[in-house]
């Protein structure tokens, strides 16, 4: 397979100024009075750092990327963590500095949050997923108390046909898969949208929207959830469904545990299982959209090398050929 020519993106080199001291500029700026200390945490969407500070906690500025959000997008983000927060909801919601979330410095969108600690959730350990399932459920009955203005809703192009098309236009795409991308990605869309007509109605709450591991700290009490960059309108089960994996026997058990939890603080619209491989599906579409649409970001070859090779793309497009069978006959029922 060989990929297509590769044009320049107009985009260029997203964060290309955001040096270390620029970086530590900004947290002076914002009164943290940064002491020289300086990480840069793991995030390819937006750039994120620990920063030391002057006779207080090490912070995290959180430098959104241009173009993706909207001001009012960012805030609507920032008030629902602070609303989750203040009704006793373990979320991490940005630090109000000079009265203010959402700081422009030096061309850039900027919040600081407070550093918490955690280590990685484990699933397997007693008590965790219905630990989770009662977070959850108190944490989308206050989702389920309002609704967002501004971000976006799980619906439509979203469910798909958008990432497709990022995918279909990408210099990324060799050209000797192009034609079996193009029909496969094209079933699987339909399918998607098929399974979503089946099941409607489909309530919309707001939502964490991008609820999996890594944004997830375990403390002594339990979850603490951070990074609501992907906080969104839509079904309960798109918060829940990435905790379930392995065999169906094993994904069964599992959803007894996170149910046995989230029923004692909400109702579980059971209807919404089957949108599980549907929204499996629309990840797998998003997510290699995602990487197309920002490899022009150094960041991005660095961290994703394999979708440069075309084993990635042979691989790709067999999973989501799979994955159109999985959503027309989910491989389990859960429940």
């Amino acid at each position: 397979m060989t990929p297509r020519a590769v044009t320049k993106s107009a985009d260029n080199v997203p964060y290309a100024g955001l040096s270390p001291e620029r970086v530590l500029a900004v947290a002076e700026q914002l009164g943290l009075h940064p002491d020289g200390r300086l990480f840069a945490l793991n995030s390819y969407e937006n750039r994120v750092y620990r920063v030391g500070c002057e006779d207080a906690q090490a912070c995290v500025l959180k430098f959104y990327r241009a173009g993706r959000w909207s001001d009012a997008q960012i805030l609507e983000e920032h008030s629902f963590a602070a609303e989750l927060e203040a009704a006793d909801l373990p979320v991490v919601a940005p630090l109000a500095l000079h009265d203010a979330t959402l700081h422009h410095c030096d061309g850039f969108r900027v919040a600081a949050f407070p550093l918490r600690p955690g280590s990685a959730p484990d699933l397997d350990a007693p008590g965790t997923l219905e630990l989770l399932g009662r977070t959850l459920a108190r944490l989308h009955a206050r989702g389920a108390m309002r609704a967002f203005r501004s971000r976006p809703a799980l619906r439509g192009e979203v469910l798909g046909e958008r990432a497709r098309r990022t995918v279909l236009d990408s210099p990324q795409l060799p050209e000797d898969c192009a034609q079996r991308y193009e029909a496969i990605s094209g079933q699987l869309v339909d399918a998607i949208l098929r399974r979503w007509e089946q099941c409607e109605p489909v309530r919309a709450i707001r939502l964490h929207g991008d609820c999996h591991l890594g944004n997830i700290l375990w403390q002594d009490r339990g979850p603490l959830f951070v990074d609501l960059d992907d906080c969104q309108s839509g079904p309960a089960i798109q918060d829940l469904w990435m905790f379930l994996s392995g065999s169906g026997d094993e994904q069964r058990r599992q959803w007894s545990l996170l149910l046995e939890g989230y029923e004692q603080f909400a109702a579980f619209d059971y209807n919404e299982l089957g949108l599980i491989e549907a929204l499996r599906a629309t990840r797998m579409l998003n997510h290699t959209a995602w990487i197309a649409a920002r490899w022009s970001d150094p960041a991005f070859p660095r961290a994703f090398p394999e979708f440069a090779e075309p084993s990635y793309w042979q691989r790709h497009v067999n999973d989501l050929q799979e994955q159109v069978d999985a959503v027309d006959n989910p491989p389990i029922l859960l429940g």
